[in-house]
């Protein structure tokens, strides 16, 4: 496709619309910092939806009563659509509310399918349909807010008609021809009369019409796969922070901001678990050259840091933790070493059940990895490998990491932790720990 000349993606993460002051907010910096040519906007869901939808959909998949936490849902959506037409009287409430409404009755029919069926082979595909509602209730009142606030063409185009996926549900693969082709031919219709576009973060669609999900989180990885298939000019995505810290200051204290930093470093970070970028979103934007600037929606004429293709010195070491863990140790039943056969089985095991590896470890006779605790999961990985191997595992864990360590960074963050085991390379040291 021909390049778009000027355009760039933002993104808006969930504490970024998490309600209707921060809606207004968002629409202020599109209005003052926006860039002088189109605009494609991409938008999480509201606040903690994505996790209110994962506990309302539990509960229909075991046939458990759901309706409470459903109409608490709603009227956390109708709160912000009344309180978007107080702050912008030129918005159509009555409109916006039966948009609204159509939205909530799609789920609801969803989730009763679900409450009905619950069929175990159906839970990730019917995850996928549930949970992707937090977007579109975002992406709508998001592209209701700025087509009130600025005095220009706003245009919301659905997720679904750009990124084409396969159906590999909750973890959908981008088909990258099919996307690039229909996110050029959707995005210049949408142009021809508007000059910003909002779309949702996160979600996908299958050739035959599914909603798919690209994996929790997955909304920097839509600007990124937009960003690459549209040719921007950069990305930026907002957050609550004044840019790539060393370490998530909830966590730590004393964290450093980095002014710049490269595409490969950054992606080092985010493969550990530095919560600011997604891990998938920086190969796309590497690949084409794209800067990614990452910003403060709280202090937007910030610098924030610039991510590109650079050269710079040392950086000051870089702190990540992961909680939630689970230490899954092997052992060969007959006493045999752990050979790349008995990994071969392990490896495909691992895959089949979605469990990705955060450290991994080995000796003659056992072989531990690390991953996120997902128990459903792991019980499939134990059902799958427990005649073969003996299995022992522990829960409640959490996962450090030190990029670009010293002594110094090592003895601050070891003190008093019992480490259950530990590991480093020439730039990297990690951890596993209690709680």
């Amino acid at each position: 496709m021909e390049k778009i000349p000027g355009l760039e993606v933002y993104k808006f993460g969930g504490a970024s619309v998490k309600d209707a002051a921060a809606i207004l907010n968002l629409c202020r910096i599109v209005r003052d910092f926006g860039p002088q040519g189109p605009l494609m906007i991409v938008v999480s869901a509201m606040g903690k939806t994505t996790n209110a939808l994962e506990v309302i959909y539990d509960l229909a998949y075991r046939g458990e009563d759901y309706s409470v936490q459903l109409a608490a849902l709603e009227n956390y959506h109708k709160q912000a659509c009344t309180e978007l037409a107080e702050s912008i009287p030129t918005i159509n409430l009555v409109q916006l509310q039966f948009q609204l409404q159509q939205l909530t009755t799609s789920l609801a029919e969803e989730l009763q399918f679900m409450h009905q069926v619950h069929m175990p082979e159906s839970y990730d595909q019917g995850y996928d349909q549930v949970v992707s509602h937090g977007e579109r209730f975002s992406a709508l009142l998001t592209s209701s807010a700025l087509a009130q606030f600025l005095s220009t063409a706003v245009r919301y185009v659905p997720a679904q008609l750009l990124l084409q996926t396969d159906e590999v549900w909750r973890e959908g693969k981008v088909d990258w021809p099919v996307t690039e082709a229909q996110t050029s031919e959707f995005v210049n219709k949408a142009l021809t009369d508007a000059t910003i576009i909002v779309t949702e973060g996160f979600l996908g669609g299958t050739a035959n019409g599914r909603t798919t999900t690209l994996g929790r989180e997955g909304s920097d990885y839509t600007a990124a796969i937009l960003a690459y298939c549209l040719r921007a000019e950069a990305v930026t995505i907002w957050k609550d922070v004044a840019g790539l810290l060393n370490a998530d200051p909830k966590i730590f204290p004393d964290t450093v901001r980095y002014p710049e930093i490269s595409y490969r470093e950054t992606i080092e970070m985010a493969y550990y678990g530095a919560s600011v970028i997604h891990p998938k979103t920086l190969k796309p934007l590497a690949d084409r050259n794209i800067p990614l600037r990452v910003k403060s929606f709280l202090d937007p004429a910030a610098a924030g840091t610039l991510i590109h293709d650079c050269q710079h010195p040392a950086l000051a070491p870089a702190f990540i933790r992961k909680t939630d863990q689970c230490l899954l140790s092997f052992a060969s039943k007959d006493f045999s070493f752990i050979s790349e056969e008995n990994l071969a089985v392990i490896f495909a095991a691992l895959a089949l059940a979605k469990l990705k590896i955060n450290v991994m470890q080995n000796s003659a006779i056992s072989f531990s990895v690390c991953t996120d605790f997902v128990e459903r999961r792991v019980h499939q990985l134990l059902d799958l490998l427990r005649e073969q191997f003996t299995l022992h595992y522990n829960t409640g864990l959490q996962l450090f990491t030190i990029k670009n360590y010293d002594a110094a960074s090592i003895a601050q963050l070891t003190a008093g932790k019992r480490l259950l085991l530990e590991q480093r390379t020439r730039s990297t040291f990690q951890f596993v720990c209690q709680a």
